[in-house]
């Protein structure tokens, strides 16, 4: 049984399968950048393919490939948003809320591993992690949920104090 074999069988995946961090410099100093799992990063394609569906508005196939994205890449971020912003349209922010908080706990995993630290937007890699939080907040003020929308602009407000969403505001609505 080789080291991957014996994590898998306990639960543990390989880091390579899970979100990670790299350090990158920013204009306002040192920051964390969200590095997708290898799978995701493999199926960079898949989720241009997808887009040009939700273009076309063939949403149900776009969703059916969604799905299967996750069934083989469980933590692919995109996927994640991409789902969460189907569920929005079709008028089901309960599932949308499902999909933008587990992007955003994966994302918020991965940066407490590491000691904690900023997540800024100008990274590319971290754009998928603030869309998915607007999308929890807008989420989670559409079902009344207030306090936990309060909760999430609170714990993501230092992550990025330039807020280029507009995150923070969603909560004057």
């Amino acid at each position: 049984m080789t080291a991957d074999n014996s994590r898998r069988r306990r639960g543990k995946r390989p880091s390579a399968d899970r979100i990670t961090l790299t350090r990158r410099e920013v204009s306002d100093g040192a920051a964390w950048e969200i590095v997708q799992p290898r799978c995701a990063r493999n199926r960079r394609d898949d989720i241009a393919e997808v887009e040009a569906m939700i273009e076309a508005a063939e949403t149900e196939i776009a969703r059916d490939e969604l799905v299967w994205l996750l069934s083989e890449c469980p933590d692919f971020l995109e996927a994640h948003v991409q789902l969460g912003l189907i569920a929005l349209e079709e008028g089901d922010p309960k599932l949308a809320r499902g999909h933008f908080g587990r992007a955003y706990e994966l994302c918020l995993r991965a940066l407490e591993a590491a000691g904690g630290g900023s997540l800024p937007y100008e990274l590319p890699g971290n754009r998928p992690f603030h869309e998915a939080a607007k999308g929890l907040v807008h989420c989670l003020l559409e079902t009344n949920r207030r306090k936990m929308a309060a909760d999430v602009c609170r714990r993501i407000a230092p992550l990025d104090p330039a807020d280029p969403l507009g995150i923070q505001k969603l909560l004057g609505r």
